[in-house]
């Protein structure tokens, strides 16, 4: 299966990224809004697969390109750039399950705080953006983006996955799944996709907050 991720060059694109075309068979495509930047990302990241023996496809292409024809399409871009990067590759998505991991987020002089768009979610968010026939799935919301691009750490995370079509969000469990060190559990329909949301900025003021607490995920027991 081919594997778009939208925005693949920023930090949790490339943890993504780098841990897909390690653990699985499926091909990666890092798109970005100029192709130069998505190639050059590509071209990092098959060097570091291929410096550890890992057998990867990864391509760069401009976003539209990247989503046509993959069954998953990651829109890894911020909150703010979300609904806009959906809409540019809307008419590649026929076939594909979109998957949201942007939180939105504002900092104070206390800390950063949940905050979400109007529609009450981000993952809302994209689903509104999105064309109706589509399927939208998020996922990938609470993850440390430097601790996942770093394939010598051994996660041991959850990932809540959120989403109101069960065959789409079965896809994105069983991509999950394939990734070493991290385990999927269905957190339900997108109507809950604040309460998953909203555990990253959290997770982010207990490690500013407390030492030897950096680059914290999530694991239910």
């Amino acid at each position: 299966m081919q594997i778009a991720l939208l925005g693949g060059t920023g930090d949790i694109g490339e943890g993504l990224a780098l841990r897909i075309a390690r653990d699985t068979d499926h091909e990666v495509r890092i798109g970005s809004r100029k192709a130069e930047k998505a190639e050059s990302a590509a071209a990092e990241y098959r060097e570091e697969l291929d410096e550890r023996g890992a057998d990867a496809t990864v391509t760069g292409h401009e976003n539209p390109e990247a989503a046509a024809g993959a069954g998953i399409v990651i829109a890894a871009v911020p909150a703010y750039y979300l609904s806009d990067t959906i809409e540019a590759v809307s008419d590649e998505l026929d076939d594909s399950v979109l998957v949201s991991p942007a939180v939105g987020m504002q900092r104070d002089e206390d800390g950063l705080h949940y905050n979400p768009p109007g529609v009450g979610s981000v993952t809302a968010l994209a689903a509104q953006a999105a064309p109706d026939h589509v399927p939208v799935v998020g996922a990938f919301h609470n993850l440390a983006a430097a601790k996942l691009a770093d394939l010598d750490a051994e996660l041991n995370w959850d990932v809540p996955v959120i989403g109101d079509d069960d065959d789409a969000k079965s896809t994105v469990v069983d991509l999950t799944a394939e990734l070493e060190t991290l385990r999927a559990l269905d957190a339900g329909p997108l109507a809950n996709a604040s309460e998953v949301e909203s555990l990253t900025p959290l997770l982010i003021n207990l490690a500013a907050n407390n030492e030897e607490m950096h680059d914290l995920g999530v694991k239910f027991w």
